[in-house]
């Protein structure tokens, strides 16, 4: 039976990159990957005097570092894109099953910037007002 770290446990994707993906990224999100990593560095490293430290000895590392980075960031970016859209599914859910919240706000994420900056300005004066009226409570008790 195959072990496997628990960092490495995925969520099932239906297209065969998600789940690619949502694999490649638990394994290498690893302790065992960032081990694995600092190995390489470190027989890099060691086998720099055998090599006079030259200059393909240095071309070597920066050549493997830029193309595992090169890919990691599609691999990161996929796994980003499906964290974010579950919790804005989640969110919206949440959003729907609260009678006083409103409906309105489900979405949002889809909404311009120049929206979102209108949104932000009205929440930044409900907590400004909020924070008025604090101030006012607290002055008043102090004066009691």
């Amino acid at each position: 039976m195959k072990t496997v770290p628990p960092e490495v446990h995925t969520r099932t994707t239906n297209d065969s990159f998600g789940h690619f993906a949502a694999t490649a990224s638990g394994w290498l999100g690893s302790k065992w990957a960032f081990a694995a990593a600092a190995g390489v560095i470190v027989v890099w490293a060691a086998l720099g005097p055998i090599f006079h430290y030259s200059d393909t000895w240095q071309l070597v590392i920066n050549t493997g570092t830029t193309i595992v980075t090169f890919l990691m960031v599609f691999l990161i970016q996929n796994t980003q894109n499906r964290d974010a859209r579950a919790i804005n599914l989640k969110l919206n859910e949440l959003i729907r099953a609260i009678d006083k919240a409103r409906d309105q706000m489900i979405d949002i994420e889809n909404l311009s910037d120049l929206e979102l900056d209108e949104l932000q300005a009205r929440y930044e004066a409900i907590k400004a007002a909020c924070n008025e009226r604090e101030a006012k409570v607290k002055h008043h008790a102090q004066q009691n």
